[in-house]
């Protein structure tokens, strides 16, 4: 039984409207054609339903835009009335793949640029709409969420300052560090992992994996990543092991410490299939150093499992660890903008979130608890008992 289907006793909150910025429109229209198809099918399996009156339409999608003046100024102009609406407005601060002209030359958008255009969609709103969730996949300046010297709080600022703008709950996926929804502990925050997309993208990419604690291994690249490879190898009934990075802490190199090695704590991985789980893979040099360093442990075949793949410094340097066997995946989410050449590469597997956000939406939309849907818990058991019986 789909998710939706659970929601059909609860009156919904009010009219749904999605709003994808369009750094975000290719993963909107998707989350809009599950959304649609969804609701139809209601319709028809309970056409007296007092709930599913005027619910049903051919898109949710409202028609907003962000047109900017030759000096790179930009506005907000919401082209439909969002009066009374419950609104679920999307942004993705990453896609570097948009310009924009000012005075004659071209600009891509900054995070930023994303940033700001998303205050201006919620200010053209006016406080009109019953509700406003942000969905924000990589969470704005979410690298620096704490203080370590005299420096900014840049991702503690941009919550309050969404709330402050009226935004009452904010979605986004496998945060740097949760912990930053200390900065507007009366709203609703949620991180949510994706760990099933993970987990069934490689199952229907690879068919000979043995998911059990001989043939299998989680490896964490950092200690800040330790939270998501114990939740998954605990699911998973397999080992886990860690990485921890030594850096030079008397320089500072492109805004960080730069590390020195790679020590690792676990037990032996030697003929195992490794997964090495991480919340992002920004240059891929720390990925690659892992996976080099396993590889002299021997370890068998390496997945690096992300779930946003910026690939900042392009993908020739994973062209060549695949090609060198020291990486045999790469597992990313389409949270983030992809371009496409990965999207071509042989050794690369797309999790698509689409259905997963659509479930979210469409239980948020009917006031229902979303616990389910983000404890993966039993969905992974029951895809990973099918994988093995299909084997």
């Amino acid at each position: 039984m789909s998710k939706n289907e659970n929601n059909l006793p609860n009156i919904p909150y009010g009219n749904l409207g999605i709003i994808p910025l369009q750094s975000c429109m290719e993963l909107g229209e998707k989350i809009d054609q599950y959304l649609v198809r969804w609701r139809k099918a209601d319709e028809k399996k309970h056409p007296n339903s007092p709930f599913l009156q005027n619910s049903q339409r051919d898109t949710y999608i409202l028609k907003a835009s962000n047109p900017r003046f030759g000096s790179g100024e930009a506005k907000g102009v919401l082209k439909e009335s969002a009066r009374g609406y419950d609104l679920f407005i999307m942004v993705d601060v990453t896609n570097y793949s948009i310009t924009y002209s000012i005075c004659g030359h071209t600009n891509h958008m900054s995070p930023d640029d994303h940033y700001a255009d998303l205050k201006r969609i919620i200010a053209a709103c006016g406080g009109k709409a019953r509700r406003i969730t942000v969905i924000i996949p990589f969470l704005y300046e979410s690298r620096q969420h704490r203080r370590t010297t005299r420096e900014s709080m840049d991702c503690a600022l941009a919550l309050q300052e969404l709330v402050n703008m009226g935004v009452d709950n904010i979605i986004t996926f496998d945060a740097h560090d949760p912990r930053v929804l200390n900065a507007i502990p009366l709203q609703g925050f949620e991180s949510v992992q994706p760990a099933y997309q993970f987990i069934k993208g490689i199952c229907q990419n690879v068919k000979d994996l043995q998911i059990d604690s001989e043939h299998l291994m989680i490896v964490s690249p950092d200690e800040g990543a330790t939270g998501r490879a114990i939740y998954l190898a605990n699911v998973l009934g397999i080992d886990i092991g860690m990485f921890y990075k030594r850096r030079d802490y008397s320089r500072i190199v492109d805004g960080r410490n730069p590390i020195v090695a790679h020590e690792f704590l676990g037990s032996s991985v030697e003929g195992k299939d490794i997964l090495i789980i991480d919340d992002m893979i920004s240059s891929g040099d720390s990925m690659i150093d892992v996976a080099t360093e396993l590889k002299k442990r021997k370890a068998n075949r390496i997945f690096v499992v992300a779930t946003f793949g910026l690939f900042t410094n392009g993908l020739e340097k994973f062209d060549k660890a695949v090609e060198e066997g020291k990486i045999f995946r790469v597992v990313t989410t389409n949270l983030t903008y992809q371009t496409p050449e990965l999207l071509n590469r042989p050794y690369y597997i797309n999790c698509d979130m689409s259905k997963y956000i659509a479930y979210i939406i469409d239980t948020l939309n009917h006031d229902s608890s979303i616990s389910e849907l983000l404890d993966p818990h039993e969905r992974i058991l029951k895809l990973v008992n099918k994988y093995r019986k299909e084997q």
